[in-house]
């Protein structure tokens, strides 16, 4: 059954300043467009609402993740034989911030990607894009062996004292969790692999050491966040939507990864 009235940018933009969202502010989107109910417009007014909200001097990030560049030894969602290892890190075209699509990510945080004016991060495996006022500051420096630590983008939302949406997800996606790993005093690590892309149009496999992330704790996780009232719960379109803080998720987490390793 359809509701009364479809979704527009305007009841969304409505919707989003309900819920929370600041102009100004900096904002880092999760988001599965379905749950959010007929759109007109589709995924470009969603940004576009998204945009509104934020106002000329917000910032808007999302990952645009390429899961499919990586290591093929760890595939598991399918996993791939031994013997097409060797092949799929020779013949990988290698990461290209302006022509590699993120996977798994969504359609919105595609949108936005290929949005004027976005800017991307050069981490071959979790990279971010970001429209806006912080773009550059947010994308710049995102180095292959701190993922998703301190020089990664998430570091960069949490000193600009951004904000996390999750728009018709839950906390299994909320990536700024991981920041709370890599911030452990002694996290796992193990080595990683990707293909990049010379300036020359060549591709490289490249290897290094980083942080093992575990997101299979963050549903837990996330539900004792919620549990202190630090998150903000309404509706955006038809879907559920979390609004929260990402310094204190962060700081939560932190906290919350330590205790429960002891």
């Amino acid at each position: 059954m359809y509701p009364s009235v479809p979704v527009t940018v305007a009841s969304l933009v409505d919707d989003l300043r309900g819920l929370g969202v600041r102009a100004g502010s900096t904002l880092l989107l999760h988001s599965s467009l379905k749950g959010i109910g007929f759109v007109v417009g589709g995924p470009q007014a969603v940004v576009h609402a998204l945009l509104d909200a934020l106002g000329p001097d917000g910032t808007l990030v999302v990952p645009t993740h390429t899961p499919d560049n990586t290591d093929p030894a760890g595939w598991q969602h399918p996993p791939v034989p031994e013997s097409w290892w060797a092949p799929i890190r020779s013949s990988a075209p290698g990461f290209d911030p302006a022509l590699t699509p993120s996977r798994w990510m969504g359609v919105l945080a595609e949108t936005v990607r290929t949005w004027p004016g976005a800017v991307r991060s050069a981490h071959p495996c979790v990279s971010f894009a970001a429209l806006g006022r912080h773009a550059e500051e947010i994308t710049a420096g995102h180095r292959v062996d701190d993922a998703l630590g301190e020089t990664s983008p998430l570091g960069a939302v949490y000193r600009l004292d951004g904000s996390v949406l999750l728009l018709g997800c839950g906390h299994d996606s909320n990536t700024s969790l991981h920041l709370a790993e890599w911030r452990q005093p002694d996290p796992p690590r193990g080595h990683r692999g990707a293909a990049v892309r010379r300036p020359d149009g060549s591709a490289e496999w490249v290897t290094w050491v980083d942080v093992l992330e575990n997101e299979e704790v963050f549903a837990d996780l996330g539900a004792d966040l919620e549990a202190t009232g630090a998150v903000t719960v309404g509706r955006v379109g038809l879907a559920t939507a979390r609004l929260m803080s990402q310094r204190v998720a962060v700081d939560f987490a932190t906290r919350w990864i330590a205790s429960h390793q002891r």
